[in-house]
């Protein structure tokens, strides 16, 4: 069940439902979830949402009519796992806090996302994932030194939070099943702590050396070798590389006609790295990205010219692994989107279905999975409840 609008919990969801799971998105009547309405249209139908709400059921449920919280009950008996996003005082008015859904289903497990987290003073405070970004350390880390700190490209902070939170539920689950005695679990997560976690070296190194690591443009601050960054070409595009090993930024060393015995450890090549970045930069920059990248790849250098989405839609790596789809919508015909991922290999998933039409679930969910009865949906529906 979830009781989640726009990303996080949303995409939670989608993950799972992608790989199997039955997963019911609760909207309220009439405007139903608000990222129905995010991001560009075609011919009026939002398109983010055929993805975003892709593999759920959708039902309605006003969740403030004098009737809701019956059906929330009852929902909530019937599921094995609860996904919530709306403050601290609102869950708790909705009957879809811990100790609500724990007492009405005691092997439930909980996955309760909010901005601060549920124990901390800022609980009911709102959040979005820019916000958790920004708290995570990793946009102070992000752009180059001279420049402001960069948020990057897409709803990270939303999405990463997302994605710990079906590795989290799906653990809670395992654990059930493999141990009895564990009988539902809560998981109580903030929008800030996936990336902080994800950022990993960041503590250690400012509790052990007193340091901040700070913005390094394509490079990292804690970089493995000596060899990171993108270099532009001779026919404008952008290409990646990353020597992650002393013997691979050998190897580049070697392509740049270095003195490749002078620069064989890693000592030598961190201290030689504005050295190599410069002649690397100048090597690329005198030459197209396909001949630039074979030659690197040819060196046993990892390159890879960096990628814009017509150029993912038209690769053959990505064509071979089967990551993008085609799914046929109601209102826009063929789509293409990303596959169900990771990869099954015996049990594959899949994307049977794009973001439903609102309600479009309610008698499947209502009347044949909880059993309510004909006279009780006339009633729900004729109330506006549903």
């Amino acid at each position: 069940m979830e009781f989640a609008q726009v990303i996080a919990g949303p995409l939670c969801g989608t993950l799972m439902a992608d790989l199997g799971a039955d997963v019911v998105h609760v909207e309220p009547p009439g405007a139903g979830d608000s990222a129905r309405r995010m991001g560009p249209a075609k011919d009026g139908h939002h398109l983010w949402w055929k993805v975003l709400g892709r593999n759920k059921r959708s039902v309605t449920l006003d969740m403030h009519a004098e009737s809701a919280g019956e059906l929330v009950q009852r929902l909530v008996e019937w599921a094995d796992v609860v996904v919530v996003t709306f403050r601290a005082r609102t869950v708790e008015r909705f009957g879809l806090d811990w100790e609500s859904v724990h007492r009405i289903n005691p092997g439930a497990v909980l996955l309760q996302i909010s901005g601060y987290g549920e124990n901390t003073s800022l609980r009911d405070s709102p959040g979005f994932g820019k916000m958790g970004e920004a708290r995570s350390g990793l946009v102070h880390l992000t752009g180059f030194p001279d420049g402001p700190p960069v948020h990057t490209g897409f709803s990270h902070g939303d999405a990463v939070t997302g994605l710990m939170g079906a590795f989290a539920v799906c653990a809670a689950l395992v654990r059930r099943a493999n141990h009895p005695e564990h009988r539902g679990e809560w998981i109580d997560l903030a929008l800030f702590e996936p990336l902080f976690r994800l950022v990993e070296w960041q503590v250690i190194l400012h509790d052990q050396l007193g340091t901040v690591p700070g913005r390094s443009g394509n490079a990292l601050a804690v970089a493995p070798a000596a060899v990171i960054g993108c270099y532009r070409t001779s026919d404008n595009a952008w290409v990646t590389v990353t020597s992650g090993t002393p013997r691979s930024v050998t190897n580049v060393v070697r392509l740049l006609g270095m003195d490749a015995a002078a620069l064989s450890d890693p000592t030598t090549q961190v201290a030689a790295r504005a050295e190599i970045d410069t002649a690397l930069a100048k090597w690329i920059a005198a030459r197209p990205a396909d001949e630039a990248v074979a030659a690197l790849v040819a060196a046993e250098v990892v390159a890879s010219r960096v990628l814009d989405v017509a150029d993912i839609v038209a690769d053959p790596t990505y064509a071979e692994r089967g990551d993008i789809v085609t799914v046929t919508d109601a209102d826009l015909g063929e789509v293409r989107m990303q596959a169900a991922l990771p990869h099954f290999r015996t049990d594959p998933g899949s994307v049977w279905r794009t973001g439903a039409a609102l309600g479009a679930d309610n008698d499947l969910v209502y009347r044949d999975w909880l059993g309510l009865a004909a006279d009780e949906l006339a009633t729900l529906r004729s109330s506006g409840a549903i």
